[in-house]
């Protein structure tokens, strides 16, 4: 009798597709925001073409409120699981580093792109106002997660590390409430109050924060399947350690 073939190789190549779709829909959707952001949006009659990285800025800083939240489930889950099910508790651990890689690469963009469009505007590339002072402490947090898994000789690495990210998301409604909790140098939020966008600029506002949620998406699973082979490559060669260890013995 033949031995029943196995799923996994149709999985694998199912998902392959699957990236490869969502890859090309998130490339169509930012090519469409950027004709929109560059080409098509009027020019804002206070900042001129400078207001263009008004895009740019507010959706990867608004998807780096998100993430935070993904990694933060994912590191609960992970506390859940790894006394109860270890192989559980390594998806969820792959999720929540996949999840905090995106994170901090998304409120570095929000930063960056948010001194460049400080510096002429207000003339100075920094202040210490409550939004921009809570948005770096939400990258510190992420540093020290990242840190702290990689290089923590107690052995409890990630378990510290999955209680940083309670404090980061703890920190993410504060740094989005901030402008209107305190009064801060920071523009008024876009889509309510006094500092919301005329309606000719919200097509490319809805088509940036589109493809950019959507890349990040992206970089979510695939750095979430990297994790996964790796974890099975590191299980695979302590097995191989164990059996040769049996033999030697024997």
């Amino acid at each position: 009798m033949d031995p029943m073939p196995s799923s996994a190789p149709t999985r694998s190549s199912g998902m392959t597709v699957i990236a490869a779709l969502w890859a090309a829909a998130t490339l169509v959707v930012l090519v469409i925001g950027f004709r929109e952001a560059i080409f098509l949006v009027p020019t804002e009659a206070t900042m001129g073409n400078l207001q263009r990285i008004f895009y740019y800025h507010v959706g990867h800083a608004l998807w780096a409120m998100v993430f935070p939240y993904i990694n933060c489930i994912a590191s609960l889950a992970y506390l859940y699981w790894r006394r109860r099910d270890p192989l559980k508790a390594l998806a969820a651990d792959a999720w929540a580093l996949a999840a905090a890689e995106v994170s901090i690469l998304y409120v570095s963009i929000g930063l960056i792109t948010g001194m460049m469009w400080a510096r002429p505007i207000w003339g100075i590339w920094w202040t210490w106002d409550a939004r921009l002072t809570t948005f770096l402490l939400l990258w510190l947090l992420y540093v020290s997660y990242l840190i702290t898994r990689k290089f923590s000789s107690t052995g409890q690495g990630h378990t510290l590390a999955a209680v940083i990210s309670v404090f980061a998301a703890i920190d993410v409604p504060i740094t989005y409430m901030s402008i209107s909790w305190w009064r801060t140098q920071h523009p008024s939020p876009v889509l309510r109050g006094d500092g919301q966008l005329d309606a000719s600029f919200y097509p490319a506002f809805w088509w940036n924060l589109a493809g950019w949620g959507m890349w990040g998406l992206f970089l979510l699973g695939l750095r979430y399947g990297l994790e996964r082979r790796r974890q099975r490559a590191e299980q695979e060669a302590a097995l191989e350690a164990i059996e040769a260890s049996l033999e030697l013995t024997q």
